[in-house]
């Protein structure tokens, strides 16, 4: 019986060992993204990816000396997919408590906001108070319905999902649903910066809230913590290089909030 304890012991050693030379050695990251948020990661016409958290994730790899594979997935939030190992890590997704539970974070890629975003004239602000009886449009499986259906839904206000936000705009601007709970950057690129969004614009303060979230960044498998650690330590390379700089500030992050 001493013997066989050894045995698996050592087996199990070997293993460990295994999996941190694999770790070291390692010559891909396969990142999972679902493809359908402009600026930050969809694909363009000819059908390759394009986007921030693209750029950032093909950066990370460079820093690595890496292959970047990406592997798109409808689910933004496809934590079974990631524990079956279709992929190593998603790429840029808020880190929330409630997704913590299942999964690790790296250092924030980058801060987002959020905020209600309607026609100018509704006076709607973003509480539970001023939208009961009201529709608010919200992405499926995103960290804003997550927040509506927990905060708002229970007193009143009617929470619609959509899957792409091209229906959500569309269903904005013929005035299906009232108003939308955005980040501020993907309305922007699909409304307010364009004709169609001249009516509308960012109602009342940003929202705050654990549910949502205050920053992007990549979820790994809870083991997985020597990849984490790489990516980090890539993450802040390219921070001391000036390359992450460069590669934010097309994307007007930081560009100031306008209220109606």
């Amino acid at each position: 019986m001493a013997l066989i304890r050894i045995c698996v012991a050592f087996a199990l050693l070997l293993c460990a060992d295994a999996v941190v030379c694999a770790e070291k050695n390692r010559d891909e990251i396969r990142f999972g993204v679902a493809a359908l948020f402009p600026p930050f990661q969809s694909r363009n016409p000819q059908g390759q990816l394009v986007g921030l958290n693209i750029e950032l994730g093909n950066a990370l790899c460079t820093q690595l000396n890496v292959r970047c594979t990406w592997v798109d997935q409808m689910l933004v939030e496809d934590f079974s997919a990631l524990e079956a190992r279709q992929f190593d890590a998603i790429m840029g997704i808020a880190s929330t408590p409630k997704r913590r539970q299942w999964v690790s974070f790296t250092d924030s890629l980058y801060p987002f906001t959020t905020q209600l975003v309607g026609r100018r004239t509704s006076c709607l602000m973003p509480t539970a108070r001023s939208l009961k009886g009201k529709r608010v449009g919200v992405l499926l499986g995103s960290n804003r319905e997550a927040f509506a259906q927990s905060q708002w839904a229970p007193r009143g206000v009617i929470i619609k999902s959509f899957w792409l936000n091209q229906e959500l705009i569309r269903s904005l601007i013929a005035g299906d649903i009232d108003a939308t709970l955005q980040g501020t950057v993907e309305i922007r690129e699909a409304l307010l910066d364009t004709p169609d969004g001249q009516d509308f614009g960012f109602l009342g303060p940003a929202v705050s809230a654990d549910l949502l979230g205050d920053g992007v960044a990549i979820a790994l498998r809870k083991p997985d913590t020597a990849l984490r650690e790489q990516l980090n330590r890539a993450l802040e390379q390219l921070m001391q290089s000036g390359e992450y700089q460069r590669i934010l500030q097309p994307y007007r992050l930081d560009a100031p909030l306008a209220h109606p």
